[in-house]
């Protein structure tokens, strides 16, 4: 199988994530891409770096705002007395509409959901790369490829069009699907992640050219809480275009793709002709995170299942942080799928 990486995505190095009151050490550290690296060579994957097909991909689903702060917001941050080494914010807009400050600090709580997506030296041109990774993959399956992997890190799914969160700050699976659509394909997003991919519902919420679904752990308790409800179905003219498939804590192997059946329907029932699998593998019963519990076999046969549906497929890489089994969650997601 075809894949894709930029050695620029290892200058991100997030040292801060608070969880519970509690700051800890960030879990999406740059030791993820020399582990799922080598897991998707292990599997048969070809690595080539991405070409750069410049800020219009990205800026197709960002906007010129969001962007910009991103690549700016480093240096502007590090000119406060007393600033911290990377930019977290401490106070957020009650809503969208609401003023867009000047200052720095202002900035950071507009554009960033969370504090687990600190910005620093490295952020914007890793983030950057990411996407490139991802545009690559896609333009691959525009040239007659059957499949391909974008090792995508950081991650993309949590970022919504002007908003950074869960260690997200390009929405790198929802840019390779509005590349799809604008060459004329009719693309669904499914996404795995143990967490809902609450950006990229959000981006497509209210249309109905890209389908999206989400599997993921119930967010009545879990992150991102305020999204991933059964009953969010679309708004407007993307109503019945986004599913949600929440599961219980633990759910197994079993379930789990029993569920996943549930998505093949609906991604037929759309006429979809391209696939992107936002690939979180964060579902494992060993991830740090412990929101599910399928197996490295069940993700063998996630893979399998997912090659039965015949669609030209780009795995971006989303969630699945530092554990003995993440590496062989990879290789058997890919060989189950099959490479070329």
């Amino acid at each position: 199988m075809k894949a894709f990486f930029d050695e620029r995505q290892w200058h991100h190095d997030p040292k801060h994530f608070m969880a519970n009151g509690t700051i800890l050490p960030n879990p999406e550290q740059p030791k993820r891409i020399e582990v799922l690296k080598a897991a998707a060579e292990s599997a048969g994957c070809r690595f080539e770096a991405p070409a750069d097909a410049g800020t219009g991909p990205i800026a197709a689903l960002h906007t010129a705002e969001y962007i910009a702060f991103l690549k700016t917001i480093f240096p502007r941050w590090q000119r406060i007395d007393g600033a911290g080494a990377e930019v977290i914010p401490n106070i957020h807009p009650a809503n969208r509409s609401d003023s867009y400050p000047k200052s720095a600090v202002g900035q950071a709580g507009y554009h960033q959901a969370d504090t687990a997506c600190p910005i620093a030296a490295g952020t914007f041109e890793a983030a950057y790369w990411s996407a490139q990774t991802a545009v690559s993959g896609v333009d691959y399956l525009l040239s007659g490829g059957r499949a391909a992997y974008a090792l995508s890190r950081p991650p993309g799914h949590h970022a919504f069009t002007d908003l950074a969160g869960g260690f997200c700050f390009f929405n790198n699976s929802g840019i390779a699907a509005e590349r799809l659509r604008s060459a004329g394909k009719r693309p669904a997003i499914l996404d795995i992640d143990v967490h809902h991919g609450n950006g990229t519902q959000g981006i497509f919420y209210r249309r109905n050219d890209v389908l999206t679904v989400s599997i993921h752990a119930d967010p009545v308790r879990f992150y991102p809480f305020f999204w991933g409800h059964a009953q969010e179905r679309g708004d407007g003219n993307g109503l019945g275009f986004n599913l949600n498939l929440p599961l219980e804590r633990k759910t197994g192997d079993e379930d789990y793709l029993n569920t996943l059946e549930t998505a093949f329907e609906r991604i037929a029932a759309f006429g979809a002709d391209a696939l992107v699998i936002a690939l979180g593998l964060d579902a494992h019963i060993d991830d740090p995170f412990q929101g599910l519990a399928v197996t490295t076999p069940g993700f063998a046969r996630i893979g399998a299942a997912i090659a039965d549906l015949g669609l030209p497929t780009l795995f971006v890489q989303e969630g699945g942080y530092l554990s003995p089994a993440l590496g062989d969650n990879l290789t058997h997601v890919l060989q189950g799928f099959g490479t070329e």
